[in-house]
């Protein structure tokens, strides 16, 4: 638990990771576009932090050089199953936007959810698997 803890303790790590996951964000200009607030020495410094963990990877974009996108690696995607079951508990406990419907519907349909993260992520698409508050399922 001390080494999880270790490397993604603190919350902008996991927003990141779950950015990448669910969202498909992959730049730091979309990171920083989340609404989450974070400011760009923070948001800099946790994706250098990710990177060296080896929960992601930076790769410049082909067509343009100078921009940089990150991407899960192996050991960050096997994250999956847990950032989800946060997700479930903290909207299920906590005071969120998540209407009830969605929740259960996250928790009903977890194995899918995963099953599809897994293969976006093995096929680098990065479509976001929600777009307000909707899963995008097969």
């Amino acid at each position: 638990m001390s080494v999880a803890l270790e490397v993604l303790g603190d919350r902008w790590s996991l927003l990141i990771v779950r950015d990448l996951m669910i969202r498909g964000f992959r730049s730091f200009k979309e990171f920083e576009g989340s609404g989450e607030g974070i400011s760009t020495n923070i948001l800099a410094d946790r994706l250098r932090k990710l990177e060296k963990a080896g929960i992601i990877d930076s790769e410049s974009e082909k067509s343009d050089g100078r921009k940089v996108n990150y991407r899960l690696t192996a050991k960050g995607i096997d994250l999956a199953p847990a950032l989800l079951d946060l997700l479930i508990w903290g909207a299920r406990h906590e005071e969120t936007d998540a209407p009830c419907a969605l929740i259960e519907g996250m928790a009903r349909d977890r194995e899918r959810i995963i099953e599809e993260v897994r293969r976006r992520w093995q096929q680098r698409d990065s479509t976001p698997l929600q777009v307000n508050g909707k899963w995008i399922l097969p």
